[in-house]
């Protein structure tokens, strides 16, 4: 029987101090409903006799007074609690109280197996861990001792210090040792519970558990117990209300009288039963992790030894040490990163020496005299520290970011030039058929600008007057098939082509190159590592440049690219116009499609956002699809729409851009597909559907959509019910166009996690690190880059568990581990 849907309802339901309000429709409907799915369900007869008691399908909540509710809810939770975790029953002798904090008996070794278990080892070997409850908590990334131990909770309830009862407030969540002078069994609102008085040196208090009769049998008289809980006042007397519980007893307390943990469960996985395993796991194999870290580093770092940092991040003695152990286990990630990242750097630069470049500054000089604008200083200030990394012997590996208009493009095409001048072939790599197609007129263009075009066939262009020898560009995409795409293949192979551009279809076997020297890879986080592998492998060792429109704050970007330098076009070329943002709510959604119309009329073209492509009760976002349809029946019948998203075929979806493109329709309705580099001048406007729903670096993509021709542009941000996070979101994009500042402010509001997906660009998961923690990642770098200069392959003796350490957190293949 699964009961967390029901305790979640319910325990929200509290919170809104029983207003029937917890669910849709109230709570009568919602009980019936899971009482009729839940009791065929239930096998033992004792708990389907306590069941059907309960009468939940015969509920009649909604009509109950407030203390009626009351009652109800916690009978129900009482008998939700007695069926997921087994009682305490052993009472054991009393200590006597005082106002201080509770101390905390030594930590004692509780072994459940053989000694000397490996934490490797499956959680299976666990008492009382079968292979059913194994199975959950491996959806939840814990499989292993090892992975228990790094299960780390998701916050703490604080019932740490205790007070007499004597000192107690109203409504604060507070711990008190008191011993039981009296239990009972009661009726409460016509409701079966337990009442207790218990009382200290200083005074006694009632205690009430709504609905839980059981608890009157697990305690009995002059037992001492601890409290932890809020303090009501009811009729004018104090009354604890319903708190956890524990019998003092000569051990450690798990769910009271401290900083208690609260774990990340799922279907089937209970909140004490979890918490009483974990306490098991920490106590017996937290002693046997192995301390990776060396001495020196630890004391200079001021961090904890690891095992006692694992303790102390899950069971903390003190909010102090609890701190602590965040620290050392951020520390572990983010140093672990860096040496990660710094070993494939050396991978890539001193095991693969490459081909310097002999830069003719001359040559780039005369193209860039060519071009109908001039460099602004930050571009210049790129292309030169990128032409400096192309005369080295050490293959370049730089990340080039820059957003949308700043002028990458004709940047990569500098590099190209060198690399074409030193015979060598560019390859050039973007993730969409639509901007591989996108990159090759552009580069095309660039190139008629500074010569003549020869020959101007499908997919192969070649043009004179800009090198001494006619330089030759290939489109190389998916959609090219049969005859061309053989001879395409075989040109490139022979050297007769000089600058490929395509899409993933660059790294397939069938394809190869006869000198690759330089590799471009554009909006590079919709590639993984072994992508970029694969395709660098292709040539002897070439140079590699990443170019991604997407902000990234600094910090983030070396952590995530510790392995690639970083070199940033920080000013947008002279006039760019400023798109003007507006967040609208539902009521001006008509005025928003009014200037919609008066756009098209005036012959421009729009895009409209929507978040997902099917319907979902669970979202409640304006779908694709349904969008669509509606839009085109019954607001804009007149207009030609048309409509992207991610289901559909890349020929379907470049059909539908190169209609919008060429201007046969007015508005494109689409999901997040258009996010990356679509570029459609004549489009002007932008509306965002659930603006809420994104983040701020996300939505800055999307109004980066428009704005690219010379016509005002607009973004307007529908959002229906936004949270407070969701407002200040909203708010901030309105009045921020610096893309690099909102990425910032996107990283304090949702941590890296949601902000880049570290797991696509083949990075371990961080779990306690916060990026924005700006002190302890520059230490963990600065750690990181003095150890790997003394001991670049981690050969010493004191490094060999560090050794093992990063090789389990990475991937092999990513950082080298062959050399």
């Amino acid at each position: 029987m699964d009961s967390t849907p029901l305790r979640k309802v319910l325990e929200l339901e509290r919170q809104k101090e029983f207003t029937d309000t917890a669910v849709f429709g109230g709570l009568d409907k919602f009980l019936s409903r899971w009482a009729a799915k839940t009791e065929a369900t239930i096998n033992k007869p004792s708990v389907l006799k306590k069941f059907r008691q309960l009468q939940l399908d015969k509920s009649s909540y909604s009509h109950l007074e407030k203390e009626q509710r009351r009652a109800k809810i916690e009978e129900i939770l009482a008998f939700v609690s007695e069926i997921e975790a087994p009682p305490v029953k052993k009472p054991l002798k009393a200590v006597k109280p005082s106002a201080e904090p509770i101390a905390k008996p030594k930590r004692k070794s509780t072994p459940k197996t053989t000694q000397g278990t490996d934490i490797d080892a499956p959680i299976t070997i666990i008492k009382g861990v079968s292979t059913a409850v194994a199975a959950k908590f491996n959806k939840l990334g814990a499989a292993t001792i090892r992975d228990l131990l790094y299960y780390f909770p998701h916050r703490h309830l604080d019932y740490s210090r205790r007070k007499t009862i004597s000192q107690l407030g109203e409504g604060v969540e507070e711990t008190i040792i008191a011993n039981v002078w009296q239990v009972r069994e009661v009726r409460l609102g016509n409701r079966r519970s337990t009442e207790a008085i218990v009382g200290d040196e200083t005074g006694n208090v009632r205690v009430v558990w709504f609905n839980n009769p059981y608890i009157a049998k697990q305690l009995s008289a002059n037992q001492q117990i601890v409290l932890s809980g809020r303090l009501s006042i009811f009729k004018d007397q104090p009354v604890f209300e319903s708190p956890e519980w524990e019998i003092l007893e000569d051990k450690e307390l798990v769910h009271t009288g401290r900083l208690v943990p609260l774990y990340p469960l799922t279907k089937g996985l209970y909140p004490r039963a979890v918490r009483k395993m974990m306490k098991g796991v920490i106590d017996r194999w937290s002693p046997e992790i192995a301390e990776f870290l060396p001495q020196q580093l630890r004391t200079r770092c001021k961090l904890l030894d690891l095992p006692q940092a694992i303790a102390q991040a899950h069971f903390p003695d003190s909010i102090d040490l609890k701190d602590m152990a965040r620290v050392r286990l951020a520390f572990d990630e983010l140093f672990l990163l860096q040496l990660g990242v710094l070993k494939r750097k050396r991978y890539w630069q001193v095991s693969q020496p490459a081909n310097p470049f002999k830069i003719d500054i001359a040559l780039l000089d005369g193209w860039m005299k060519t071009l109908p604008f001039e460099f602004t200083d930050a571009q210049k200030r790129v292309t030169s520290e990128i032409l400096e990394d192309l005369k080295k012997p050490e293959p370049m590996s730089r990340l080039l970011q820059g957003e949308v208009g700043s002028g990458k493009t004709v940047v990569a095409m500098a590099a190209l030039i060198a690399a074409v001048d030193n015979d060598f072939q560019g390859a050039f790599m973007a993730p969409t058929e639509i901007l591989a197609e996108q990159h090759f007129t552009s580069i095309c263009n660039l190139l008629a600008m500074a010569g003549q075009p020869l020959s101007q066939e499908d997919y192969l262009h070649t043009y004179s007057g800009l090198l001494k020898k006619p330089v030759t560009v290939a489109l190389l995409i998916g959609d090219i098939k049969g005859k061309k795409k053989q001879e395409l293949q075989k040109a490139i192979a022979l050297g007769n082509v000089d600058i490929i551009i395509g899409t993933h279809a660059l790294i397939q076997k069938d394809v190869e190159f006869k000198t690759l020297g330089l590799v471009i890879v554009d909006e590079q986080h919709r590639f993984g590592v072994a992508q970029r592998s694969t395709l660098r492998q292709k040539g002897f060792s070439p140079h590699m440049l990443v170019m991604t429109a997407t902000p990234i704050p600094r910090t983030l970007a070396l952590t995530l690219y510790g392995d690639l330098d970083l070199s940033v076009i920080d000013r947008l070329p002279p006039g760019r116009q400023t798109i003007k943002t507006k967040w609208l709510t539902p009521q001006q959604r008509e005025k928003a499609y009014d200037f919609i119309r008066k756009q098209v009329a005036e012959g421009r073209q729009a895009f409209i956002i929507c978040p997902l492509i099917e319907e979902s009760e669970a979202v409640q976002a304006r779908a694709a699809i349904g969008e669509y349809e509606y839009l085109s029946a019954e607001i804009f019948p007149s207009l030609k729409l048309g409509l992207l998203h991610g289901r559909m075929s890349s020929a379907d979806k470049d059909d539908v851009m190169s209609r919008f493109r060429r201007g046969e329709l007015d508005i494109l309705v689409s999901t997040p597909v258009v996010e990356v580099g679509v570029d459609i001048p004549n489009a002007t406007v932008m509306l965002i559907e659930s603006a809420d729903r994104f983040g701020l670096s996300q939505l800055h993509q999307f109004r980066g959509r428009v704005g690219r021709g010379k016509e005002q542009s607009y973004c307007m941000l529908l959002a229906e019910n936004p949270s407070e996070i969701a407002r200040n979101r909203l708010e901030i994009i309105e009045g921020v166009q610096d893309g690099f500042l909102l990425a910032e402010e996107d990283l304090k509001l949702r941590g890296p996690g949601e902000f880049f997906g570290t797991r696509q660009s083949g990075i371990p998961d961080l779990r306690m690190a916060r990026i924005s923690d700006t002190a302890l990642l520059e230490m963990a770098r600065r750690e990181a880059t003095v150890l790997f200069e003394k001991d670049p392959v981690l050969e010493s003796a004191e490094h060999k568990l560090l050794l093992n350490e990063i090789s389990r957190v990475w991937i092999k293949k990513d950082i080298g581990e062959q050399s």
